[in-house]
C-alpha cells in the first residue's frame, strides 16, 4: 500500500510513519518542516518539503497514494489567537486541498486528525460525539471546518473519510524546543532543570491526555475499516479520564524526584477549563480503546526525554 502522510514530520505524523513503515506500505512524507523536524523522517520513506496550502505540491504527494493520514496543520491554539488568517489557511484551505487531491486521485481513504477543542469547553462530560460544538479559538473553528470538508467530500463526491477528535496526546518525541511546546514536555524540561513551572490559572483545569501509542493504534484500525462504517464520520481518541494539571505536575515530581517551582498566572485566551472524552463510539464500532495508563505513558515520555539533546545551537 502506498501512504501519504500530511505533517509526517511533526510528533505524531513521525510515528504514524514509522507505524506504516512496520506493516510494509511505501511511505511518502509531506511536510514543510515549519514545526517538523527532517531528523523524524525515516530514510525508507519518501520526503517532500512543501506546504499543503500548495495544490500542486498535495497533487504530486497524493499522486497513486491508496491511503492519505491528513495531520498537517498549525496546531497552537495561542497561535491561532495571535494570528487567526495563517492558522485558517493551513489548517482549512490546506485540508481542502488535501481532500481535493485525494478525490482526484481516486485514493482510497483519508484519515483526518481534528481536535478535542471543536467542542469549547462547554459540552457536557464525558463528551460525546453528538455534543453541541462552540469553538473557542480560530484554531479550534478551522478545526471544525476541516470536519466539514470532510464529510462533504464524502456524501459528494464518495471520498471516504473520516476524523479522529484527539485529546491531548503526548509522548516520546514531543519536543519541549518546538514552537508553541505542549505542556508536558515544557514542565518536563522546567522540573527537571530545576526551573519554575508558569501555570495559567488555578492548575485545577484538566486534560483527557492520550499516549501517542494509542493515536497509533487508532490511525491503524481506523485506516483498515470498512467505509460502510467510518465513511463521513468523526470520533473521539482519548486516555479515558481528566488529568488536572496539577496532577501532571505532581506526577512528574514523583518521576523525576524533584520538587517543582510552581508559579500560577492568568488564565490563557482561548484555553477551556475541562476536557474529558466519551469514547464509547470508537469501542462499539472500530473496537478501540486506549490501552495505555496515563502514569504509564508519562514514565515512557521522562524516559526518552532524559535521553534526548537539544541541537547545537538550539
Amino acid at each position: 500500500m502506498r501512504v501519504l502522510i500530511t505533517g509526517g514530520a511533526g510528533f505524531v505524523g513521525s510515528h504514524l510513519v514509522r507505524d506504516r513503515l512496520e506493516l510494509g506500505d511505501n511511505v511518502v512524507v509531506l511536510d514543510d518542516l515549519s514545526t517538523g523536524f527532517a531528523d523524524n523522517v525515516p530514510d525508507d520513506a519518501e520526503f517532500i518539503e512543501g506546504s499543503v496550502v500548495d495544490l500542486d505540491v498535495v497533487r504530486k504527494a497524493v499522486a497513486n497514494a491508496d491511503l492519505v493520514l491528513h495531520l498537517a496543520a498549525s496546531r497552537a491554539v495561542l497561535r491561532s489567537v495571535h494570528d487567526p488568517i495563517q492558522t485558517d489557511r493551513a489548517n482549512t484551505l490546506g485540508t481542502l486541498n488535501v481532500l481535493t487531491a485525494a478525490r482526484d486521485a481516486d485514493v482510497g481513504k483519508v484519515v483526518l486528525a481534528s481536535s478535542s477543542s471543536v467542542y469549547g469547553g462547554v459540552a457536557p462530560v464525558p463528551t460525546p460525539e453528538v455534543a453541541p460544538l462552540t469553538p473557542k479559538s480560530p484554531y479550534a473553528v478551522s478545526k471544525l471546518a476541516m470536519e466539514h470538508y470532510a464529510r462533504v467530500y464524502f456524501e459528494l463526491y464518495g471520498l471516504e473519510t473520516v476524523a479522529l477528535r484527539y485529546f491531548n496526546i503526548f509522548g516520546p518525541r514531543q519536543r519541549p524546543d518546538s514552537a508553541y511546546a505542549a505542556v508536558i514536555p515544557i514542565f518536563t524540561e522546567a522540573i527537571a532543570a530545576g526551573r519554575s513551572i508558569q501555570i495559567h490559572g488555578d492548575g485545577e483545569q484538566s486534560r483527557d491526555f492520550t499516549f501517542i501509542g494509542d493515536i497509533v493504534a487508532a490511525n491503524r484500525i481506523v485506516a483498515a475499516a470498512a467505509g460502510a462504517i467510518v465513511g463521513g464520520k468523526v470520533y473521539n481518541v482519548a486516555g479515558g479520564r481528566p488529568v488536572t494539571l496539577n496532577e501532571l505536575v505532581t506526577g512528574l515530581e514523583s518521576i523525576l524526584g524533584v520538587e517543582a517551582q510552581r508559579e500560577f498566572t492568568e488564565p490563557r485566551a482561548g484555553d477551556i477549563r475541562l476536557s474529558f472524552a466519551d469514547t464509547r463510539a470508537a469501542a462499539v464500532e472500530l473496537g478501540w480503546r486506549a490501552q495505555i495508563p496515563f502514569e504509564d505513558g508519562l514514565a515512557r515520555t521522562v524516559e526518552w526525554f532524559r535521553g534526548w539533546q537539544p541541537p547545537a545551537g538550539g
